[in-house]
């Protein structure tokens, strides 16, 4: 196995813009909650990260594969990748988010020479070049938070190999929902720092006390409370993590999957897996790059 070359250096202008972008408002820390979520982390979430890994890609290892983790975020799902056995590259936009991914390496793989770990901005179509090739490019529910999901979703597919697989996750374009959403989540970034938790809070209050009513209802309250304590169920996240995630999760952005399948058709691509998600959630997407000019999009 081959090592990867060392990351590019981040400018100190994309450091300070990062800075000025959380100052103004205009983006959440999704790193700062990501490091929260490390002191939950236990093998079962990792185990059903690696899970969520070998579902999509219908591989169940990874062993000598190149893998490009674009908005590492907790680390979470690089871990997963190198444990099954890929060659390991990840970076991430936020300088907490960079600080996880090294944290959960040191945990795991201390002075691993397989998985390297730097920051940098996907929408930096040199510092993408930069890495190299890759047979799995993931990024799951990342893109839309870029500022310019479409230049993002064009720098992704960049680095991927002849045959290689691209894993995405993107939000659901539901209209006029979708838009009351994005400027919900506006207000949050904008609002103090302390009363960003109870925004949370009472902003996911109503699904929260509907999904709870109907457990009830139908007599089995313990299946609200296990979508609580068996979160992990779901790609080895917490519950509520994700939702401050989702609740301040701006910039924020999304697509139809139309939208997605003829973008990626357009570069030479074929759907390979497709997991719709419900409502305003996410919809994964796998795709493979065309070895020739002969393959087409099924």
């Amino acid at each position: 196995m081959t090592t990867f070359d060392a990351i590019a250096p981040t400018t100190a202008a994309a450091t300070d813009n990062h800075a000025k972008e959380i100052a103004a408002g205009e983006r959440f820390e999704f790193g700062k909650n990501w490091a929260r979520f490390l002191r939950v982390l236990d093998d079962q979430r990792i185990e059903e990260a690696e899970r969520s890994l070998r579902e999509m890609l219908r591989k169940d290892r990874l062993d000598g594969l190149r893998f490009l983790d674009i908005g590492s975020g907790s680390g979470l799902f690089s871990l997963a990748a190198r444990r099954l056995g890929a060659e390991v590259q990840s970076f991430d936009y936020d300088p907490h988010s960079v600080a996880c991914t090294l944290e959960l390496k040191a945990r795991y793989f201390a002075d691993d020479k397989h998985w390297r770990v730097g920051r940098g901005s996907i929408l930096d179509s040199a510092f993408v070049d930069s890495l190299g090739s890759f047979d799995i490019v993931y990024s799951w529910g990342v893109l839309h938070h870029t500022g310019a999901m479409w230049t993002a979703l064009d720098n992704a597919q960049r680095p991927i190999a002849p045959g290689g697989l691209l894993f995405i996750a993107i939000y659901n374009d539901m209209g006029s929902q979708s838009a009351r959403w994005r400027r919900i989540k506006h207000t949050y970034t904008r609002l103090p720092r302390l009363l960003q938790p109870p925004f949370a809070v009472a902003v996911s209050a109503p699904a929260e006390l509907k999904a709870l009513a109907r457990s009830v209802l139908a007599g089995r309250p313990h299946d609200y409370i296990r979508t609580w304590t068996g979160y992990r169920r779901s790609r080895g996240m917490s519950h509520w993590h994700d939702i401050v995630d989702w609740v301040g999760g701006y910039p924020y952005e999304y697509a139809k999957p139309d939208a997605i399948f003829g973008f990626f058709r357009e570069r030479g691509f074929s759907l390979e897996s497709l997991k719709m998600g419900g409502g305003l959630g996410c919809s994964e997407y796998v795709f493979s790059r065309h070895r020739s000019g002969s393959d087409h999009i099924r």
